[in-house]
């Protein structure tokens, strides 16, 4: 294997990469909004892609009227089969005394041939009568299914958090297309219509049972393969999403867990209606949708925030948690449930988010503040960059469709100050 690597960016501000499908299906563009940290989403008004080979830089959505209170933009990601990218985007009214807030953003798609062209995904209806279809709070982390058709993403319910008596806590959701979603907008501008139709896809209990599989909340999500996975009795599963949840054992102690939802190719119609929820009560999970745990841990999952990533087959599960000397590692199982599997043996932590390579043989991480590279048949990992720890790496590394480069964030420092920027490691097996 021999490598390049290259900065891409270069400007006096962030270069926020999401933690997956950064590259544009053919591997021209790289899509990241204008953070220069994390927790600044509320406060980024913009959204720019980089061309892997040119460097050149193109502005393709900004907010009107941003402020530090709102709207903001972020998370950018694009479609594995067009040229379009979704990304958060808080509510048009945003200001001090309705800021950005976790139930108070939407997902916004932007063809990139037609920049500053909105296009508003998922239906937004706080007030009631609700709308079927129309969600009423803010969806976040949004992640294209391998076939570029359905959205998964986290949700946090504005009128159960704000509205109500009865709490809500985080939960993951699904939107499809072909259902266009009408809502009748006012003056405030918190309802807008949407071009998919979002359901909450996780069922959670208001109280969970202790050493029960009831779910507090669920969170981090991924799509199981590019096109499902295969039973244990060999017939196969098109859609089915793997996530998150926290679970209490039987001394009430909380732990994540991982759980499956498998999805149905086509919903009833009776399945998609009445699961708006009422003022009192949260949005309602299609009956179409079956739900199972797949994960029984001593401690529950362990490690720094990531989302479930799988091989493209869908038959491994990737999640981190620590291994039997206390550093976090990569580690498998299949969707029909079974042993878990060691991945990764490295001497120091994996940091954060990781992916698999397009074929499915190899995973990219950052360990000791530098990209690493492993044979999943082997487990031997590789590190392929060499920096020192005055520029911090973060986040994600995610890979190209071709499987011939990998791209992460890093921290650079010049006489303007220190800032996010993007690198291409360029591989040659």
């Amino acid at each position: 294997m021999q490598i390049t690597e290259q900065r891409l960016t270069n400007g006096n501000y962030g270069h926020c990469l999401h933690n997956t499908q950064c590259f544009s299906p053919n591997d021209e563009w790289l899509v990241y909004d204008t953070r220069n940290d994390d927790t600044q989403i509320g406060s980024t008004g913009s959204i720019e892609i980089v061309n892997t080979r040119s460097g050149s830089v193109k502005e393709i959505y900004r907010t009107i009227k941003q402020s530090v209170f709102g709207p903001g933009v972020g998370a950018a990601s694009f479609s594995p089969v067009c040229d379009t990218v979704v990304f958060i985007h808080g509510i048009s009214n945003a200001d001090q005394t309705r800021p950005y807030a976790f139930n108070r953003r939407t997902a916004v798609a932007i063809d990139i041939n037609k920049p500053y062209e909105p296009i508003f995904l998922d239906a937004r209806h706080i007030t009631e009568p609700f709308t079927p279809g129309a969600l009423r709070g803010g969806t976040h982390a949004h992640l294209w299914s391998g076939d570029g058709q359905w959205l998964s993403f986290t949700y946090n319910d504005y009128v159960m958090e704000e509205l109500s008596t009865q709490p809500f806590k985080r939960t993951v959701g699904v939107m499809i297309p072909g259902y266009e979603v009408k809502v009748d907008h006012d003056h405030t501008m918190e309802n807008h219509s949407g071009k998919m139709f979002s359901f909450i896809a996780a069922n959670l209990s208001p109280s969970p049972q202790w050493g029960s599989d009831e779910i507090d909340i669920a969170f981090d999500e991924g799509w199981i393969g590019v096109n499902g996975y295969t039973r244990a009795d060999q017939t196969h599963q098109n859609r089915a999403i793997a996530f998150q949840g926290k679970v209490y054992d039987l001394n009430g102690k909380s732990k994540a867990e991982l759980f499956v939802i498998d999805l149905p190719d086509v919903f009833t119609k009776s399945a998609l209606s009445g699961i708006q929820g009422t003022i009192h009560t949260p949005p309602q999970v299609p009956h179409d949708i079956t739900q199972r745990r797949l994960t029984y841990t001593t401690n529950g999952i362990e490690g720094p925030r990531h989302w479930l990533r799988t091989t493209p087959d869908g038959m491994v599960i990737g999640f981190l948690n620590k291994d039997h000397h206390g550093i976090v590692q990569l580690f498998g199982i299949s969707p029909n449930g079974g042993s878990t599997k060691q991945l990764t043996y490295v001497e120091n932590p994996i940091q954060g988010p990781f992916n698999f390579s397009p074929d499915g043989k190899y995973a990219a991480f950052l360990s000791n503040n530098n990209v690493f590279i492993t044979d999943i048949a082997t487990g031997k990992s590789e590190q392929v960059t060499s920096h020192d720890h005055a520029s911090k790496a973060i986040g994600s590394v995610s890979w190209s469709n071709k499987g011939d480069m990998i791209t992460y964030n890093r921290y650079i420092t010049n006489a303007h100050g220190t800032y996010l920027q993007i690198f291409l490691v360029r591989i040659s097996w």
